[in-house]
């Protein structure tokens, strides 16, 4: 499987956000990021990192 973990960054910290990321789509001032289930989540972040051989994908919020 192809899909990625995502972590909002804060300072030195990772949250987890949402886990089986597999689709991220801009969305008005942030992203909509949508897992392999239909779950959705709109988060005011931008991509920082993403490591998919790692499955990461690190947001920091705008």
């Amino acid at each position: 499987m192809c899909e990625a973990n995502a972590y909002l960054r804060d300072g030195d910290r990772e949250e987890l956000l949402l886990e089986a990321v597999d689709k991220i789509v801009p969305y008005e001032d942030g992203l909509l990021l949508e897992d392999i289930f239909g779950r959705r989540k709109i988060v005011k972040a931008r991509v920082v990192e993403m490591a998919l051989v790692d499955h990461r994908i690190i947001l920091e919020r705008v």
